[in-house]
This record gives structure tokens, C-alpha cells and sequence, in this order.
């Protein structure tokens, strides 16, 4: 006999049964309260994969006994939604259930819009993306957004013991359940891709089996990453990544960088935001980072997967474990906005490039001093516009190479720039 998956004969009737999103589903939760009162909006259900999301529309549908029609993003268009729509016209209410809205584009969700907004059906879209960035603006706006929150490791252990004691199937095998780390840990959270895992174990090792971290990543035989680079996800982690090296922390850098890794993030990416990390947030503070972590780039480049992991984790290691300075990044920020904000100003007259006759006879580069030509190779002239004049954009911070710089500046510069 062909039994449905593990996850599918768990799958929740109810509320009650539906383990973690307590904030939408708890008592006197705003869902519970809608779906009690009968009358629930058109919504979108944005959360991680295998948390609930057709669960909650499967629930909701059986809890108020409406009409329900379930699409795939993936492999329908706007003549099934068309079709469905024509048949929701002859009913009271229906309730259409698109999983993975996201993939839908501008044309196909605009064919629900009238249909939404009158009423005619109620929209669940699931989506694990940004529904801000890949729903419409219109059609989000006649729906409620609700958030779907990832499994914590608690939640998934209680699923792993409530299979074992309640499936029929499994609780005849007898099943020892001695450590869930691996389960865990492969799943990424995603509580179907958990139970069916738990599943495979089980069916490879036996009746009367127990189960071990060590015996379930021989059965998994790799580890499925929990990471999409076309997610949200996605930048979420180089944000982690990139903060946690601009903190000074080489530990959760190399973490980070791992799990971009083992998701098979572009190892050439990674590398370019770290030469934009070494100038933005270490800058002149080790002038050595930009060149390690250029380096690292062209390192890449020839090396390639596997090997170039260990490059890259030097030079993660170097670039949180060095001295950091901003101070070249606020410089051309403030240089900017006093662009900005006091639009064309004009080239001082001794700094104007004479390249002709006429204007040299307009003063063009006259009384400009070649700074070689004196000692030091410097000499005190104005170099801003006149209305500039003595303004300061780079203010070097509290390291040692950036002390030296100011020393450098107040030596040359006296007062005029306040350093």
C-alpha cells in the first residue's frame, strides 16, 4: 500500500494541532479570532518554507467550510485563475489558495485584483519571499500580511516525538530517538522536509533502529543548505557576514561566511563585498586590508572551489582582526552632500588647467605653486573654492596609522583645517 509521506499524514486539522506560530494562531490570536468569527480577510502568509503556511490555509478552509481551490505559482497562469473566478461568481464564497505568489508576475496578479477587492474570492497567497518587493503594491494593499516565524529547535523536537508516538505506521517500528541535532540541523527548520527525513531514516535502518546524529547524516549523506540567493535570506547573511568583520568578531565572520558557502553562494561575490569592506570599514586605519582583500579577488578567480575557502577565510579573519576606520567613507559622504548643497562652485583660478593661449591671458593657473619645488614637497595655498575654504571632509580616527596621518596634516596645515 502507497502511504502519503510522513509529513502529509501529520499534517494538522486544526489550530490546536499546529505546532509554533502561537502570535497568529494562539487564543485570542488575530487569526483564531477572524477564522471564530467566520469572516477572515484576503492575506498573504510570508514565512520560511515548511512552517505552516498551507497548513493554516488547508485549516482555515476546513474550520469555515468554504469552497477551496489551490494553485501553484509555478504551474498556472491567469486562464486558471480566470476559470476559477468564473466559478466563484456562482458561489457565496471560495477561498483560492496560491502557494508561491511570489513567482507570479505583475500581469497574473492583476487578474485577482477585481476579484479580491469585490470580494468574489478570498486571496491566501504563501509566499517565503518579501511580499513589500514581489507582491504589487495594489493587490498587497487588500490584503493582510501575516508572518509566519521559523520553527525553533524546541518546536521541531516536539514534532519528532509526536510522529514517533502518533503515526500509525511508526509507532509499531519502535524507534529509539537517541539524538535529533543532525535532523534538526539538516532540515533548516523546515518542519516537512523533517519529518520526511525522519522517515528515510527510519525506512534505511529498520524497525527497533536507533537513531543517531551519526547515522542520520549517513543515510542524508549531505547536508541540504537552508539558503536561496535570490532570497531575502540571501541578504541576511552577507549583512550578518559584513557586520559581524566591522565588529571585530573573525569567529561569527567565518561563520557567516560558511553558511554562504555550504549554500552555494558565488565565492566571487563574497570576495568583492570584502574589498568594499576593506575600504569602507577599515580604510586607512590598514591600508594593507584593501590589497589582502584584492588579492583574495584575483586569489579566487584562479583557484576556485574548494581550495579558495581557505583564502577567503583569511582574509575574513584579517579584515574583522584589524584596526577599523569609516573615516575615508564619511569623507566622501559629507564631500557629496556639500556638492550637493552648494552645487558648481567654481575651480580656484590658480588651479585652472591653461591649455590654450586665451586663457592664460584670463589668469588661468597663474600663482599656482608646484608643491615639489618646495621643501617638504609642500606649500601652504588654497586648494577648495573660495567658499569652501578651510572646510574639513576627512577626519582621521583613533588608530595608529590614522594618528600619524593627522600628525602628518596638523604639521602641513597648521589651523586651517582644525586638525
Amino acid at each position: 500500500m502507497n502511504l502519503p509521506p510522513l509529513s502529509e499524514r501529520l499534517r494538522p486539522v486544526s489550530l490546536d494541532e499546529l505546532t509554533g506560530q502561537e502570535h497568529l494562531t494562539g487564543k485570542g490570536s488575530i487569526l483564531r479570532t477572524a477564522i471564530e468569527n467566520g469572516k477572515i480577510p484576503s492575506m498573504i502568509l510570508w514565512g520560511p518554507p515548511g512552517v505552516g503556511k498551507t497548513t493554516i490555509a488547508n485549516i482555515i478552509a476546513h474550520e469555515l467550510k468554504m469552497p477551496f481551490y489551490t494553485i501553484s505559482a509555478i504551474s498556472s497562469g491567469v486562464k486558471e485563475i480566470r476559470e476559477i473566478i468564473e466559478m466563484a461568481k456562482e458561489k457565496d464564497s471560495v477561498i483560492l489558495f496560491i502557494d508561491e505568489i511570489h513567482r507570479f508576475n505583475k500581469g497574473q496578479q492583476d487578474a485577482l485584483l477585481g476579484a479580491v477587492e469585490k470580494g468574489t474570492v478570498t486571496l491566501i497567497g504563501a509566499t517565503t519571499e518579501n511580499p513589500s518587493f514581489e507582491v504589487n503594491s495594489a493587490l498587497l494593499s487588500r490584503c493582510q500580511v501575516y508572518v509566519l516565524k521559523p520553527l525553533n529547535e524546541e518546536n521541531l523536537e516536539g514534532l519528532l516525538r509526536h510522529a514517533l508516538e502518533t503515526d500509525t505506521v511508526l509507532k509499531e517500528k519502535k524507534i529509539n530517538l537517541k539524538e535529533t541535532e543532525a535532523l534538526i540541523t539538516i532540515s533548516g527548520g523546515d518542519a516537512r522536509k523533517l519529518l520526511n527525513l525522519l522517515e528515510l531514516v527510519i525506512d534505511a535502518l529498520g524497525e527497533g533502529a536507533e537513531i543517531t546524529n551519526i547515522a542520520v547524516m549517513e543515510t542524508a549523506q549531505q547536508r541540504i543548505a537552508l539558503y536561496d540567493k535570490k532570497s531575502e535570506q540571501h541578504y541576511d547573511i552577507i549583512s550578518a557576514f559584513i557586520k559581524s568583520m566591522r565588529g571585530s568578531d573573525p569567529n561569527a565572520a567565518v561563520y557567516w561566511l560558511a553558511r554562504m558557502i555550504e549554500g552555494g553562494e558565488d565565492l566571487k561575490f563574497i570576495a568583492r563585498r570584502m574589498i568594499i569592506f576593506a575600504s569602507e570599514d577599515i580604510g586607512n586605519a590598514n591600508p594593507n586590508a584593501l590589497l589582502l582583500a584584492n588579492n583574495t579577488f584575483q586569489a579566487v578567480n584562479v583557484i576556485g572551489y574548494p581550495e579558495s575557502r581557505i583564502i577567503l577565510s583569511q582574509c575574513a579573519v584579517y579584515l574583522a582582526s584589524s584596526a577599523k576606520s569609516n573615516a575615508s567613507y564619511q569623507a566622501i559622504g559629507e564631500a557629496i552632500d556639500a556638492v550637493k548643497k552648494t552645487g558648481d562652485l567654481p575651480v580656484p583660478l590658480h588651479l585652472r588647467n591653461a591649455v590654450s593661449k586665451m586663457m592664460k591671458q584670463m589668469d588661468y593657473g597663474r600663482d599656482y605653486k608646484y608643491a615639489h619645488q618646495f621643501e617638504g614637497n609642500f606649500i601652504l595655498q588654497q586648494y577648495l573654492p573660495e567658499k569652501l575654504d578651510g572646510k574639513r571632509f576627512y577626519n582621521p580616527q583613533p588608530n595608529p596609522r590614522e594618528d600619524e596621518i593627522r600628525k602628518f596634516l596638523k604639521e602641513k596645515w597648521k589651523d586651517k583645517y582644525g586638525y
